[in-house]
């Protein structure tokens, strides 16, 4: 499992815990220092099976700042993450084929 993770998000804080409880060591990748690709947001977005604002910070400032919209087309909002990874959700759990956002955290657990 690979966990996109924010270690000063309480929620992804809090996902990271609940899977280490239950003996699952992710492995964490610290998504604001190394950023997805576009490739890797659009592999995320389809194992989510969610339209890519789902996957948006969209209260995030850079959201307004890059003129972005709720309304903006997938391909729009998956190059604005790629490019600003603060507009990311988080946390995002990604195992094999399948993910989830750690919304709330216990969200996680869905993927055991």
């Amino acid at each position: 499992m690979i966990l996109w993770h924010n270690p000063r998000c309480s929620k992804s804080r809090e996902a990271l815990t609940l899977l280490e409880a239950r003996g699952v060591r992710p492995e964490i990748r610290r998504y604001l220092e190394d950023a997805p690709s576009y490739d890797e947001l659009r592999a995320a977005r389809t194992a989510l099976a969610l339209p890519a604002i789902e996957m948006m910070r969209t209260k995030e400032p850079a959201f307004r700042e890059m003129g972005l919209s709720k309304t903006a087309d997938d391909d729009t909002l998956l190059r604005a993450m790629a490019a600003e990874p603060r507009l990311i959700e988080r946390p995002l759990a990604i195992e094999g084929t399948r993910a989830v956002l750690g919304r709330p955290p216990e969200k996680v657990l869905d993927l055991l």
